[in-house]
């Protein structure tokens, strides 16, 4: 048993709102487990504590809130009729006075502050719009936006409507939104004209004329502007002109209405349509805002994301608990390394959302935030998008706050949600994710599907919960659903993750297990890895894959080395010795080569199949899901003589 690394304090968990919450359930703080099993098996009754608790607002209360416990299959709160966008601007209400719905703020510097009653104005005037342009229930509106107010308006719109939200960022290429979007057949298109990264300004005119010439069904383009220049295309309306005539309604829909559609990293072959409904969004969103996170009404939370990533439907969802969602569109990094924490102590944010890559990227420019910075109301940092390493949990209370949660929360596109996450009542513990999700039968399982414990295995849920996708698009007869998450473990959703238990009710998650390492038939999660290589002084970034040869699988080991560092005999073998070291023998890569990029997904994540595919002389399907394509072309050129 390790020594936490933080505790709450007894005022932090008597305030919580998860000791109200539980407290009239038989539960007081230090019950975690017990609590967790209890939502667990009686899920029926901790789903309608969580509705009542958060306040849902519905035209129609469920008669039952779990019909059939099917997986897949699972029919929830049946009966129930409600509107998503109606419960997230109902957080006004919760709200206090005076305080914002949104905070935008960009890298050009502008800062746009959206109270609680122009949002809902705002709202009302894009959905009119919307419906005179013919979209109900069950019509698609697309977003390629940057993050700022003008999303958020035209999800709620959409959502108000009864109609599906799919977004994508604008630094999407023309073919990698096409892939998206032309799957989707929007009816309605939002897009910018251009958006700010880095110092730079990067137009992107050309780009929405081509897409939206190859959406035969498209009806309207709306145009938000970031380049003030002139507009390339005919025919499009200027979102501060796109109005209607008359009110509408929010519209009521059963619980599984579909709400948004998100994309899988399509790395290999088209991005598969994930299709998630309004209710399962809702309250899992809810519960995980409210009581894991313990945002309040009046709280300003921001999370890093763009609106091509889940974590940017997750961070607006804030709003339903009465929270100010802090919105940002740059680079993390410019103009200098301290702009998102000159944005956390201006705007006095509370829940501070990053990635281990930025964390890592701070570590590495040598500076600390808190000796420039007061962050009294910091109260929790969020981490997600790849496991956070244990070293960078002493980083953060090192050089952001001391007293603040570490919460590193883990979930997924598939899911929209979270398996494992924060929680008020325990300690964080070096490199671990705190608990559970409430209401979430995570387990571990070992190649047969058997419980493990104190090893290693595939992550797992055992029971059906809210938020599984409705299905996919285009998919009716639910085969490719069946087959992304219930081959594996017949009656029960595999992830994907490889995880392990530890000693305190938490998690560690240790990689993707489809990358998993293999070498000598002992399974290496890839994080184990990077958690090592990734702190030395000298490497920028790393990616490692198993490389089939000689009926065995080795280990392959690429890093990135700091600008103007040579590769050389002395870093290899630092390298090799650190893993050694503070790992086992097993884990020190057969050959370590220096590599001029690392390929990541358009979400930030290292895509460790796209190089094991090209080290094999298989051609990556689908380039244009890579931010960075150009960054195969290294690893395309390998040969044996380069592996071995």
């Amino acid at each position: 048993m390790t020594t936490p690394l933080w505790t709450p304090s007894p005022e932090r968990v008597a305030a919580a709102n998860l000791t109200r919450f539980a407290q009239p359930l038989g539960f007081a703080p230090g019950q975690d487990e017990a609590l967790w099993r209890w939502s667990v098996e009686r899920r029926e009754e901790f789903w309608r504590a969580v509705w009542q608790f958060c306040g849902v607002q519905a035209a129609t209360a469920p008669l039952r809130m779990l019909e059939d416990d099917r997986m897949p299959g699972a029919r929830w709160c049946e009966g129930a009729q409600l509107n998503f966008a109606e419960n997230l601007l109902a957080g006004e209400w919760r709200a206090p006075a005076r305080a914002p719905a949104l905070i935008a703020l960009d890298e050009s510097g502008r800062r746009r502050e959206i109270g609680w009653p122009q949002l809902r104005a705002e709202v009302e005037r894009i959905a009119a719009a919307l419906a005179a342009d013919g979209v109900g229930e069950g019509d698609r509106v697309a977003g390629f936006l940057p993050n700022g107010p003008e999303a958020v308006i035209a999800m709620l719109a959409a959502a108000r409507l009864g109609a599906i939200w799919s977004s994508c960022s604008p630094d999407f290429g023309e073919h990698g939104v096409l892939d998206r979007f032309g799957q989707i057949a929007p009816k309605v298109l939002f897009a910018c004209d251009g958006y700010r990264y880095n110092g730079k300004l990067v137009d992107t005119r050309a780009r929405v004329d081509a897409v939206r010439a190859s959406l035969p069904k498209l009806q309207r383009l709306v145009w938000v502007q970031g380049t003030g220049q002139p507009l390339a295309a005919e025919g499009g309306e200027r979102f501060e002109d796109y109005r209607g005539a008359g009110a509408t309604r929010f519209a009521q829909g059963p619980f599984e209405r579909p709400l948004y559609i998100l994309y899988s990293s399509g790395t290999t072959g088209r991005p598969k349509c994930i299709v998630h409904g309004a209710g399962g969004t809702l309250l899992q969103h809810l519960k995980e805002h409210v009581l894991h996170a313990d945002v309040k009404p009046g709280d300003r939370v921001f999370f890093f994301t763009t609106c091509g990533w889940m974590m940017w439907n997750w961070l607006v969802s804030a709003l339903g608990a009465g929270a100010t969602v802090v919105l940002y569109d740059g680079s993390p990094l410019a103009p200098a390394n301290d702009v998102l924490w000159r944005l956390a102590e201006r705007e006095r944010v509370t829940h501070f959302g990053t990635s281990p890559k930025y964390l890592s990227a701070l570590e590495k420019s040598g500076y600390l935030p808190r000796q420039h910075f007061g962050l009294g109301g910091l109260r929790t940092v969020l981490s997600t998008g790849s496991p956070l390493a244990p070293e960078q949990f002493d980083f953060v209370l090192r050089a952001i706050k001391p007293d603040v949660q570490l919460a590193s929360i883990s979930g997924g596109t598939d899911i929209i949600s979270c398996f494992a996450l924060g929680h008020p009542w325990k300690p964080v513990h070096r490199g671990e994710l705190q608990a559970p999700g409430l209401g979430m039968a995570v387990d571990v399982l070992d190649g047969a599907g058997r419980p493990l414990r104190g090893a290693p295995g595939e992550l797992v849920c055992t029971r059906a919960f809210p938020s599984m996708p409705v299905g996919f698009w285009n998919d009716p007869d639910g085969t490719k659903y069946r087959a992304a998450y219930f081959e594996r473990f017949p009656g029960r959703w595999h992830h994907g993750d490889y995880a392990q238990w530890t000693a305190h009710g938490g998690l560690v998650i240790t990689g993707r297990s489809d990358a998993t390492l293999n070498p000598g038939g002992v399974r290496i999660g890839t994080a184990e890895i990077y958690r090592v290589v990734d702190a030395q002084p000298e490497v920028l970034e790393s990616v490692v894959v198993g490389h089939r040869h000689d009926n065995d699988e080795r280990v392959l080991l690429f890093v990135r080395l700091r600008e103007g560092l040579p590769w050389n005999e002395a870093i290899d073998r630092r390298i090799r010795d650190a893993i050694r070291r503070e790992l086992t023998p097993r884990h020190v890569p057969a050959k370590v080569l220096a590599c001029p990029e690392v390929p990541r997904t358009l979400s930030g994540k290292i895509t460790e199949i796209a190089v094991r595919d090209l080290i094999h002389g298989r051609e990556v399907k689908n380039a244009d899901a890579l931010a960075n394509p150009a960054a195969l072309d290294f690893f395309r050129q390998l040969g044996p003589a380069d592996l071995l």
